[in-house]
């Protein structure tokens, strides 16, 4: 599917060991109610429940650490996320620095039962304490409680006395994003289009039949429900011819081109989905083999999402991917059964000629050439993206994406977007020596695969530019949506692609750090925020 403040070393006593001794002391058995539990760490929780994301960054002076506390308590699948969680209270602490002061501040929050959802220190301030020469640094705490609460403020009043300053902060405003899986359902149709929306120039504009079919399809999208089945498509003999033509025209060039990820995947994918050339597999059985693979999904969308919706449903390992395939004009001549396209191909082929005599050349990238479709359709998910997303590494490095998308600017979701369009729809890997496609545009692509991964780059007049994976530059990337890529980026692996981009994300100015939480597929945040910006109306969510 298309779409059309970072945390600082935490150092107490000069030491990062006093952390980790003050921290062991204070925590000991329990920091926080026993219905928590506590992780020290530099990464955010895999979205893997049976383990944990990197943890192992060796201690030195730029690595991030903060002190994050999960509630292990199930959250209700039926619970409604309309509203934001219990109330949460961040304060900001201006404290001395000296041994143990962390150990005497993170008792009283288990003295008075209150649950520590993030501490974030900021860097040293050299003597900036007007009374003492003592160096100080500021201390950010979010923890559960109001400050109307009895033990909130009794809180508050024994951590007075230990910090020069305590200073309670007010929530911030941010852009609405999904807190459970459930709130997708908001957003899948707030459609820029509703699929069957054509413009003038498509293909199957005029074709009646093909567009109540489109409408069919958008209408079975728009019922879906986040926790049903997706609903089973018999598709036509006709559809799966289209499927079956554009299956024998990848599956050589696949062979050739596509990364050894993609290839493992999509043998598993014909054993247990129904992959084959004669029939087209069902979202259901695709989505189930991915999530014993990789805990993905798909979900079945009406028509093209914004940037920041899309993009919202890769936080919970949620592809929305559409239903419909392309107008079987898009094949070639010989499938159509009326006489009008042939006629509409021979005026094609002599305007060409005309360009041809005018400018001496063609302009082989052009969106009119057979096999290509300007939006994505069932070959371009179910061929392209549906086998990459049974890889743990891209499907993390996809969520990567979602995750920082989430209340994010619009100029920080435009960067994203970027950065997505550049790997998982059009990115390259270097494999044995060669380049090789794992982003879905390409393995959609027949001619365009070829351009960017063969040698001599067929199918157009330049070659194009080939750049090292690096998403700061990817997203300043500008990108055409009707030719060829001018630029793709190649990554050394997809492991390499995911460490970069999670970098990268976590260089970003976010408003919160959010890790998804798969038992119960919900969104963890680590600061009290007010979703106010850009909430789904009951219109958009009823369309």
């Amino acid at each position: 599917m298309m779409f059309g403040s970072s945390v600082k070393t935490m150092m107490l006593g000069g030491s990062k060991a006093r952390i980790l001794s003050s921290l062991a002391h204070t925590t000991g058995r329990r920091l926080v109610p026993r219905q928590s539990s506590v992780l020290l760490t530099n990464r955010w929780f895999s979205s893997d429940p049976h383990r944990i994301q990197d943890n192992s960054a060796s201690f030195n002076n730029n690595s991030h650490y903060s002190l994050h506390t999960e509630p292990a308590a199930s959250i209700n699948s039926n619970e409604s996320f309309l509203t934001d969680e219990k109330a949460r209270t961040s304060i900001l602490m201006e404290l001395s620095d000296r041994v143990g002061v962390l150990h005497d501040v993170l008792k009283h929050f288990w003295k008075y039962d209150i649950n520590v959802t993030r501490i974030e220190s900021r860097p040293l301030q050299k003597g900036c304490n007007n009374d003492s020469t003592q160096d100080t640094f500021d201390f950010y705490l979010d923890f559960d409680g109001d400050t109307q609460d009895d033990n909130v403020q009794q809180l508050l009043q024994a951590l007075k006395p230990l910090a020069n300053k305590v200073l309670i902060l007010d929530s911030k405003d941010v852009y609405w994003f999904p807190r459970h899986i459930s709130e997708l359902d908001l957003v899948a149709n707030r459609t820029l289009d509703a699929g069957v929306d054509l413009e003038s120039d498509h293909p199957g504009f005029h074709d009646t039949e093909y567009r109540a079919r489109r409408a069919q399809m958008a209408e079975n999208a728009q019922k879906h429900i986040w926790n049903k089945p997706i609903p089973r498509v018999q598709y036509t003999q006709n559809e799966k011819d289209v499927w079956s033509a554009v299956w024998d025209k990848m599956e050589g060039l696949l062979e050739q081109h596509a990364c050894k990820e993609y290839l493992e995947s999509m043998e598993l994918m014909k054993k247990h989905c129904g992959y084959s050339r004669n029939d087209i597999p069902q979202q259901e059985d695709i989505s189930a083999f991915l999530m014993e693979q990789s805990n993905f999904r798909m979900r079945p969308v009406a028509g093209l999402l914004s940037s920041r919706d899309f993009l919202n449903g890769l936080a919970f390992r949620v592809f929305f991917c559409t239903q419909y395939i392309r107008h079987h004009s898009k094949v070639g001549g010989s499938m159509l059964p009326t006489f009008l396209f042939k006629w509409m191909v021979v005026l094609y082929l002599l305007y060409s000629i005309l360009i041809t005599i005018i400018f001496c050349r063609v302009d082989s990238c052009t969106v009119l050439q057979p096999l290509y479709t300007p939006e994505p359709d069932i070959c371009h998910e179910l061929l392209g993206h549906a086998p990459m997303f049974a890889d743990r590494d891209f499907a993390d490095f996809s969520q990567e994406i979602g995750l920082a998308s989430l209340g994010a600017s619009d100029d920080d979701v435009q960067k994203l977007a970027h950065c997505y369009w550049h790997s998982v729809e059009f990115g390259l890997c270097q494999q044995d020596g060669k380049n090789k496609a794992y982003g879905a545009g390409l393995l959609s692509s027949y001619g365009e695969l070829e351009y960017a991964c063969a040698d001599d780059h067929p199918g157009a007049d330049e070659p194009p530019t080939i750049k090292p994976w690096d998403p700061e530059v990817a997203a300043h990337q500008a990108f055409p949506i009707t030719t060829y890529q001018p630029v793709y980026f190649l990554a050394e692996s997809l492991h390499d692609a995911k460490q970069r981009m999670r970098t990268y994300c976590e260089g970003l100015q976010r408003p919160f750090f959010a890790l998804h939480n798969a038992q119960n597929d919900s969104i963890h945040i680590d600061r009290p925020v007010k979703r106010t910006r850009g909430v789904p109306t009951e219109e958009e969510a009823a369309a």
